[in-house]
């Protein structure tokens, strides 16, 4: 099997977007949730829906005092937070959103895709939400997003703060798969479709320890990713495909920047936190290694998470050289 192909999270979120309709509408169409469903099923009284750049955004603003924002990776929702953000909503304003078009947030269309991106979109939210600075936390490709918002809104972000990003063009060819997920996977070249031994095999591979993904989390997982195929699916996640764009970034961030890395990824292994590190060659980075953890700590690990968070918030002032 070509281990190039499918597993990288961002990765397989490209290969679903070219898979042709036709090719996963027979069988298992009736097993897919169009939007209207999953937010009737997973809508909450703290969740609201607002309009960015004509596209629709569910987002999650709880609490008060100084904002911390929270961008989760390309096959995940702001769920990804759910038991980071009541450890911290008594002392901070916790906000988060879904990508659009994905969790419960609405469809991207050719013409917003062509017009928005992800840093400007990230923008446009606060400014609806009238906050001027944050803490951008973001795991796995959401920590790639608010690399490119606290880039290019440098007297926007008081601190940077990613878990588990990538800082080059994936390479997968490093992995060796486990039998379980190597059958899923081409379970799922051939059907296109993300069944629930599919996402709880794919769950299991990137964790440091399967038992600590609860049955709740991978069934949010199992209901997200077979959401009704949307069109533009990867325009508003921060990608470093164009290796160069994302190398000027990394060298534009200017706020202080924390890494929490899991140290059993078997993705982005830990020397990949370095060569994170030394592109953010123009700010202070500070490196926390979680080394019983896989790619998703803020799913394994929600409460160490948090603490760690709010410890480098209290304790990194950022610095006016001027």
């Amino acid at each position: 099997m070509n281990r190039n192909l499918f597993p990288a999270p961002a990765l397989l979120v490209l290969l679903l977007s070219s898979i042709p309709l036709s090719g996963i509408a027979g069988e298992y169409a009736d097993q897919r949730l169009t939007l209207e469903t999953l937010r009737q099923t997973y809508s909450d009284p703290d969740g609201q829906v607002t309009e960015i750049g004509g596209v629709e955004v569910y987002y999650k603003d709880q609490g008060e005092g100084p904002a911390i924002l929270m961008i989760h990776g390309s096959r995940s929702t702001l769920r990804t937070w759910d038991r980071i953000a009541p450890e911290l909503v008594d002392r901070y304003r916790v906000i988060r959103y879904d990508l659009p078009p994905h969790g419960l947030s609405g469809p991207v269309s050719d013409e917003a895709a062509e017009r928005l991106e992800p840093a400007g979109f990230t923008a446009g939210l606060l400014d609806h939400l009238g906050v001027d600075r944050v803490t951008c936390v973001g795991v796995s490709s959401g920590g790639t997003t608010c690399m490119y918002f606290a880039a290019a809104y440098p007297d926007r972000v008081n601190r940077l703060i990613m878990s588990n990003s990538p800082s080059d063009p994936v390479r997968t060819d490093h992995m060796t798969f486990t039998p379980e997920f190597a059958k899923a996977l081409e379970e799922f070249r051939e059907t296109g479709f993300e069944s629930e031994h599919f996402i709880n095999a794919f769950l299991d591979y990137y964790s440091g320890d399967p038992r600590r993904i609860s049955v709740q989390t991978r069934r949010e997982y199992y209901d997200f990713n077979r959401r009704v195929t949307e069109a533009n699916s990867t325009a508003l996640i921060g990608i470093v495909e164009d290796h160069q764009k994302a190398r000027t970034a990394m060298a534009g961030v200017r706020a202080p920047a924390l890494l929490i890395w899991g140290g059993r990824d078997a993705l982005l292994i830990p020397a990949a936190a370095g060569t994170l590190a030394g592109y953010l060659e123009n700010t202070q980075v500070s490196t926390v290694f979680m080394p019983d953890v896989g790619h998703y700590p803020p799913l394994e690990s929600p409460i160490r998470f948090a603490q760690i968070v709010a410890a480098y918030v209290e304790a990194a002032t950022p610095v006016d050289f001027n």
